[in-house]
């Protein structure tokens, strides 16, 4: 695993902050060189070519590379929820997940594991994984993570959350997310290519990018929607979510306006029709009211 460090410590992701995780020093992930996972099981709140009628076998890791105020999944990011697991479980992990029927391995926030995560896959294909493998990621991505991913993925589930650098330092502490998030991009393309569909409409490769509409920022995500069709076109698939839902933040304090409240029906209602006149026909978009919590999974452990 030598080749993940430098003299100057940990490159993995896009703030080459340089921790000497292996010698257990945390990084701005808030993780050592340990693998942490918090949740291993079928997940059915995927956009319906990943998660299908039998879910997808989707494995939670515990730390990010960001820093957003309005993180839905705050405990597992600030590393907080997990246990410690070891490469070789997460191999058999990989295996149980498909013998339980999952469409897909499906890895959340995988950003700062992935040499890890690379061999545990290696090995696990080497006994008999044959299915779709999702890199499911925040869109902040070092190319040297996605390096260690080239061959081991299919599908990059990937977020683009910021156009705008101002709100990205604002909301997630990365000024310079849009420029990281679009050479990320343009690496995943480059490594899987056009979507491809099974007969019964499952994705076995290609890139999804999911843009999560927040409060009082319809221009940014516009202008995400914007670069990714005119970049793009049809063949990278788009998902709109609205499902921002106003958690507290970190010490407990409501959010300042505007996140303080959901998305309303007219802003999203907006970027659906902006998406429209753009000419996008590859998308995903969400009805009725999901800003609820629901969406979020027990991060107690299970299937670890």
């Amino acid at each position: 695993m030598r080749s993940w460090l430098t003299d100057g410590g940990c490159r993995l992701c896009p703030r080459a902050c340089g921790a000497h995780r292996e010698l257990g020093k945390t990084g701005f992930c808030r993780v050592t060189a340990k693998l942490y996972a918090a949740r291993a099981a079928l997940h059915f709140w995927e956009e319906p070519c990943i998660s299908g009628n039998r879910g997808s076998g989707t494995v939670f890791f515990s730390g990010c590379t960001l820093r957003c105020v309005y993180c839905q999944n705050r405990s597992i990011a600030r590393g907080d929820a997990g246990q410690e697991i070891s490469q070789e479980r997460l191999t058999e992990i990989f295996l149980e997940l498909q013998a339980q029927g999952a469409h897909n391995i499906n890895l959340v926030t995988p950003t700062h594991y992935s040499p890890w995560i690379a061999a545990a896959l290696k090995e696990a294909k080497r006994q008999g994984l044959n299915i779709p493998v999702v890199y499911n990621c925040g869109g902040y991505e070092g190319m040297e993570s996605l390096r260690w991913m080239e061959g081991l993925v299919d599908i990059y589930l990937t977020d683009f959350k910021y156009m705008d650098s101002d709100l990205a330092a604002r909301y997630s502490n990365a000024p310079d997310y849009p420029r990281e998030a679009k050479r990320a991009l343009a690496q995943m393309f480059r490594q899987v290519g056009t979507p491809v569909f099974d007969e019964d409409g499952m994705m076995k490769k290609g890139i999804i990018v999911r843009h999560l509409l927040l409060p009082g920022a319809l221009k940014n995500a516009k202008a995400v929607v914007k670069y990714v069709y005119e970049t793009y076109g049809d063949d990278v698939y788009l998902s709109l979510m609205n499902q921002y839902t106003p958690l507290t933040g970190e010490e407990g304090e409501t959010l300042p306006e505007p996140l303080n409240r959901k998305v309303t029906k007219r802003e999203y209602e907006r970027l659906v029709d902006a998406a429209l006149e753009l000419g996008v026909t590859n998308a995903f978009i969400q009805e009725g009211d999901t800003a609820k919590e629901s969406f979020i999974p027990p991060f107690e452990g299970t299937g670890l």
